[in-house]
C-alpha cells in the first residue's frame, strides 16, 4: 500500500500539484464586490490556513463577513495537455470560485470538498487567475458551525471561527474519461468487498476497468469488468481462509489494522487511461444487545473526545500533526476517538485507518431550528457520509449532540421528528454503521445510548452505572445536565450504553486562565486523580464503552491529557495504564526507540496481555 500525502487518500492519482501557500487575501466587510474585476487585494495569506489563525500571517479574529483570494499560477506543458481539475479540500462556508474571470464552482458547507473542472481555462492560456470568495456570516447561528464562536472573543466551550480556505487547495491532470469516486463497502458475512466507482466523460466502446487488490505483497484479486454505464458496481468475493487465526489476519481493527491496497485502472483495450490507487479493509461493526461488536466480536469502546484544534493553525493542521495526534491517542492507550464537532481533514481518517483507531464522525451543529437550517445541515451532512463512508475507522455516526439546534425535544413534535429523520436518514445512505441520533441525552432514536456526566464523585458513578439493572434505573430516573436521558415515546431495547462524555479534570499550572469540570493541583494529584476515575469507570460494569474528556487542552478549556502544543501533562504510561483500566489488567509498552513527541513515521505501539486470550476482543 502507497503512504502519499495526496490529500484524497482513498482515491490518489500520481499527477496533482498542492497549491498551499501564499495568496493574494482582502477582507470586504460591506459586502458589495460581485467580480473578481472589482476586488483589491491589499495582503497576502498562507493558504490553507483561515484569516483567524497566526500561522495564516494575519491572525485577525474580528467579525469578517466575505474575504477574498488570488493566486496566479503557471500551468505546466502536461497540465495544459490534460483534462484539469480544480479541487478544494473544505471552504467555510459558501464559496465563489473564478478562474481567468469565468466563474467555475459555487458550494455551500464549511466542511466538505468541492471541485470546479479548468480544462477550458487552462487551455486558453499559460497563466491563470483563481479568485476566491467565501462568504461567512459570523453571527449566523442557522448553519452548521460547530464550535466556533459567534461571540468576539471565545467564551465558555467555544472557540475562535473559521472564515474561508482552511483546508489543501490542489490540481490535479485526468484524462478525458475518468474515475471521478470510488467507494468500498465490507461483507464479512459472506467475505466480500463491494466496490463503487463513478466515470465521467464518454463511454467509448472497449472500455473496461481492472481492479486489483493486494495484502502487503501478495495480489489478492486482478479482475477486469467491461462498462455499461458510469456507474460501476460489482462484488469482490475474497477467499475465505478458513479458521479464526487466518480469518483475523484479514480483518481490519486497532490492534491488527490490515489495509488492502488497491489499484484501479480505466483501460481502453490494453491501454490505461486513467489510474488511481485505494485501500479497502474487511471489518464489521454492529450492535447485538448491550455490546458493541467489532468483527462479530464484543469490544469494548475506550475513547477520548478530539476536537481538533492547534493553537497556530485552528482547525487546520500539517499531516504530520494529524498523524502525531493519532499516534498519542494510541499511546495513551484509548482504542477510539469521537471527533467532536468537527468533520477532520481526510488525512487524519487515513491515519486512523492506517494506525488503528477508532472513529465516531459527528455533524458540527447549527443553533437555532429554522427550515433554513434544518435545509443545510442535512445538505452537508450527506456530503459527509459520501467523502467518508468507505473509511474503515469510522464506526458510527452522530448527526447531532446535545439537542443542539433542537432545544425543545421534549415538548415540540417537530425537533423529534427532526432527530428521527436524520437517524433514519443516516441509516439509509449507511445501513453498516450504529448511528447515535442525538449524542449526550433526550434519545429518541439511538442505536448506542449516550449519556453525558461529569461527575467527579465515584460513589454516585457507581450507584449509577455498577449494573445493568442501575444503569436502566439510572436512565429512567437521573438528569444529567438537567436533561431526561430518554424521552417519551422511544423504545429502549437492550441498546448499549456509554457515557460519551465524562470525566474533564482540569490541571492548570503556573496560575494560567482557565475551566475544566473538576480540577487537580499538581501533576501528581492530575495523575492519581485520572487514575481513580477510570478505575471508577471500570467497575461500572453497565457501561458498555466511555469517551473521556478529552485529549488536549483546547483555548480556554483546561481539561486535556495534554497541552495544546501535546504535550502531556503527566507521565504518559501512567495516564495509558489508567486508560487501559485494571479491569483488563494490561500493561502498555512503547518501543524504547520511540521519542513519544517525535514526528517519526517509524514508530510502534505494543499492547501486552497479562490474561487469557478470550479478552483480547477488547484491544
Amino acid at each position: 500500500m502507497r503512504h502519499t500525502t495526496h490529500p484524497t487518500p482513498l482515491l490518489e492519482r500520481d499527477h496533482w500539484r498542492d497549491l498551499s501557500g501564499t495568496w493574494r487575501f482582502c477582507f470586504e466587510d460591506v459586502g458589495v464586490w460581485k467580480h473578481p474585476s472589482e476586488v483589491v487585494f491589499d495582503r497576502d495569506i498562507q493558504v490553507p490556513y483561515a484569516p483567524e489563525s497566526p500561522l495564516s500571517g494575519i491572525g485577525d479574529q474580528g467579525f469578517h463577513h466575505v474575504v477574498w483570494y488570488g493566486l496566479t499560477l503557471t500551468l505546466t506543458p502536461e497540465e495544459r495537455q490534460s483534462r484539469l481539475l480544480l479541487h478544494f479540500g473544505a471552504v467555510d462556508y459558501a464559496a465563489t470560485v473564478w478562474v481567468n474571470g469565468r466563474l467555475v464552482a459555487t458550494h455551500e458547507g464549511g466542511h466538505t470538498p468541492f471541485t470546479a473542472d479548468v480544462t477550458r481555462q487552462a487551455q486558453l492560456a499559460e497563466t491563470i487567475e483563481v479568485t476566491v470568495r467565501a462568504q461567512d456570516d459570523p453571527h449566523d447561528l442557522a448553519k452548521p458551525r460547530g464550535k466556533q464562536d459567534w461571540q468576539r472573543d471565545p467564551h465558555s466551550i467555544w472557540y475562535p471561527r473559521t472564515t474561508g480556505i482552511w483546508q489543501t487547495v490542489w490540481l490535479e491532470q485526468v484524462s478525458d474519461t475518468y474515475i471521478q469516486k470510488v467507494g468500498w463497502f465490507s461483507n464479512m458475512d459472506q467475505w466480500q468487498l463491494g466496490l463503487q466507482l463513478h466515470l465521467v466523460g464518454t463511454l467509448a466502446p472497449g472500455l473496461s476497468v481492472r481492479v486489483r487488490l493486494w495484502r502487503d505483497d501478495v495480489l489478492l484479486v486482478d479482475d477486469r469488468y467491461g462498462l455499461q454505464s458510469h456507474e460501476v458496481e460489482r462484488r469482490i468475493a475474497l477467499a475465505d481462509p478458513g479458521i479464526d487465526d487466518f480469518r483475523n489476519e484479514l480483518l481490519w481493527s486497532p490492534s491488527h489494522p490490515q489495509l488492502l491496497g488497491s489499484c484501479l485502472e480505466l483501460m481502453d483495450g490494453d491501454q490505461v487511461i486513467d489510474r488511481v490507487y485505494s485501500y479497502a479493509a474487511l471489518r464489521s461493526v454492529c450492535i447485538a444487545g448491550n455490546r458493541f461488536l467489532l468483527n462479530g466480536r464484543p469490544y469494548y469502546l475506550k475513547m477520548v473526545l478530539d476536537q481538533g484544534y492547534w493553537p497556530g493553525g485552528l482547525m487546520t493542521a500539517t499531516d504530520t500533526e494529524l498523524r502525531r495526534d493519532v499516534e498519542l491517542t494510541r499511546q495513551l492507550g484509548f482504542n477510539g476517538v469521537r471527533k467532536h464537532q468537527k468533520i477532520e481533514n481526510p488525512r487524519w481518517l487515513y491515519w486512523c485507518d492506517v494506525l488503528g483507531l477508532l472513529v465516531w464522525e459527528e455533524m458540527p451543529s447549527s443553533y437555532r431550528f429554522t427550515p433554513q437550517a434544518v435545509e443545510r445541515l442535512v445538505h452537508e451532512w450527506q456530503e459527509v457520509i459520501a467523502r467518508d463512508r468507505s473509511h474503515p475507522c469510522i464506526v458510527a455516526w452522530v448527526p447531532l449532540n446535545e439537542s443542539w439546534g433542537v432545544p425543545d425535544l421534549p415538548t415540540n413534535p417537530s425537533h423529534r421528528n427532526y432527530v428521527q429523520a436524520l437517524y433514519y436518514l443516516t441509516k439509509t445512505l449507511d445501513p453498516s454503521r450504529p448511528v447515535i441520533g442525538n449524542d449526550g441525552w433526550e434519545h429518541i432514536s439511538t442505536d448506542i445510548l449516550t449519556i453525558h456526566d461529569y461527575t467527579d464523585d465515584t460513589a454516585a458513578l457507581y450507584q449509577r452505572y455498577s449494573t445493568l439493572d442501575a444503569t436502566r434505573a439510572t436512565l429512567t430516573l437521573q438528569q444529567p445536565a438537567d436533561r431526561f436521558l430518554t424521552l417519551s415515546g422511544f423504545q429502549a431495547a437492550d441498546q448499549p450504553v456509554m457515557l460519551s462524555e465524562f470525566g474533564g479534570i482540569a490541571y492548570i499550572p503556573d496560575q494560567e486562565s482557565g475551566w475544566g469540570y473538576s480540577q487537580s493541583q499538581s501533576e501528581d494529584d492530575f495523575q492519581r486523580d485520572y487514575k481513580t476515575l477510570l478505575a471508577a469507570i471500570y467497575d461500572c460494569h453497565g457501561l458498555s464503552g466511555f469517551c473521556y474528556t478529552q485529549l488536549t487542552d483546547t483555548f480556554q478549556e483546561k481539561n486535556g491529557l495534554l497541552y495544546d502544543d501535546r504535550s502531556p501533562k503527566a507521565d504518559l504510561l501512567g495516564l495509558a495504564s489508567s486508560t487501559q483500566g485494571t479491569r483488563t489488567a494490561r500493561e502498555m509498552t512503547v518501543d524504547p526507540l520511540l521519542n513519544p513527541f517525535s514526528t517519526s513515521s517509524q514508530w510502534r505501539i505494543r499492547v501486552l496481555s497479562l490474561v487469557d486470550a478470550k479478552d483480547l476482543s477488547q484491544d
